[in-house]
């Protein structure tokens, strides 16, 4: 393996997972983002009004090799060795190589798929959304967890008796949930939300729809706004369960149940560590695909991927980088649900 920083022309930092490692100056998950605050909500929640579907170059030449981009969502030198099994998978099927990169952050995904460094995506629900938006990559499928293509965000705490209304229950695996929120599904227990004002929460970067979006759409829905927080902003969403743990923050916003990731090395992470709310549900993530590739080979890599998780080999595969069960066509009306929301808390 090469040890070596593979920068792009245009300045986004990838780390190709077969040919490179990650470096400390460069592609992991600590990368700032690229989403901004919008002053006009109001135009935010207007360009989201169309359904974005995609479209294709029929002119395009059959690609020789293809880049799949990936976006960290935890250990970036894990994902590093998840995704090999997919890139070998996906080479198999299409005949041709097929090389995986984790972006520096979640909008760096965007802008590779834009700028055809990437011609698929493994995007959260707003970079898949963005990616259409902007450069007309094809949203074509999306994740399915528990037979479900929707989530909720969490809130946990290392202080349930501030923030549970009843007696934290565990469950199989031992993780601890108050306020009806060991089914995972949202939403639930936001009626603690107001508890929150004052504390330090730790929060990923404004482009996470479950570190971030749908959470802070919560507090606000609550009458709790960011400036009455002390903010601990962090990498991924281990990197917030692990800041609850630790007592860096008093509470701590992820995808349901991130817990889980650290449970291996922390056994006893579900004990101190306890889920009290749940978010409204979010689309998944899912996979988009670059319009700079003809139809045929859009539906090439469509098909690929849904036979490869229709396999045991595909579903282990899928569950160790992002914790997939299954893949189906995407839902591009559900999928504007994290744009509109994202609208309402002004991020564009």
């Amino acid at each position: 393996m090469v040890s070596r920083l593979h920068r792009l022309p245009t300045t986004i930092a990838l780390a190709a997972t077969a040919l490179m490692a990650l470096s400390a100056c460069g592609a992991t998950e600590e990368g700032t983002s690229a989403s901004s605050a919008s002053s006009d909500q109001s135009g935010s929640a207007e360009a989201t009004a169309s359904v974005c579907s995609g479209s294709s170059d029929e002119s395009a030449q059959d690609p020789t090799e293809l880049t799949l981009a990936l976006v960290p969502s935890g250990d970036a030198n894990k994902l590093v060795e998840s995704v090999k099994p997919l890139e070998d998978a996906l080479s198999e099927r299409l005949g041709i190589p097929v090389k995986g990169v984790i972006t520096q952050d979640y909008q760096a995904a965007v802008e590779a798929i834009g700028s055809n460094q990437a011609q698929i995506g493994m995007l959260p629900s707003l970079q898949m959304s963005q990616a259409c938006d902007r450069y007309q990559a094809v949203p074509a499928l999306q994740s399915v967890r528990k037979d479900k293509t929707s989530y909720a965000a969490q809130f946990f705490t290392n202080d349930p008796d501030k923030y549970c209304s009843d007696t934290p229950t565990a469950d199989s695996n031992g993780m601890l949930f108050c306020n009806g929120t060991a089914s995972g599904n949202g939403p639930a227990g936001l009626d603690q939300l107001s508890k929150v004002t004052g504390a330090t929460i730790s929060l990923l970067q404004p482009a996470s729809p479950a570190g971030y979006i749908f959470p802070v759409a919560a507090l606000q829905a609550a009458g709790v706004a960011t400036s009455d927080l002390s903010i601990t902003q962090v990498t991924a969403n281990d990197a917030s369960v692990q800041a609850v743990y630790n007592g860096d923050a008093e509470v701590g916003t992820s995808y349901w149940d991130a817990r889980t990731t650290l449970s291996k090395d922390t056994p006893d992470v579900g004990q101190k560590v306890v889920v009290f709310a749940l978010t409204d549900e979010i689309p998944n993530d899912g996979v988009s695909i670059s319009s700079k590739l003809n139809l045929t080979w859009q539906t090439k890599i469509s098909d690929a991927l849904l036979d490869f998780a229709s396999t045991q080999e595909g579903s282990d595969a899928l569950n160790a980088i992002y914790q997939i069960t299954g893949l189906k066509e995407a839902d591009v009306t559900a999928l504007q649900k994290t744009q509109q929301t994202a609208a309402t808390i002004g991020v564009n």
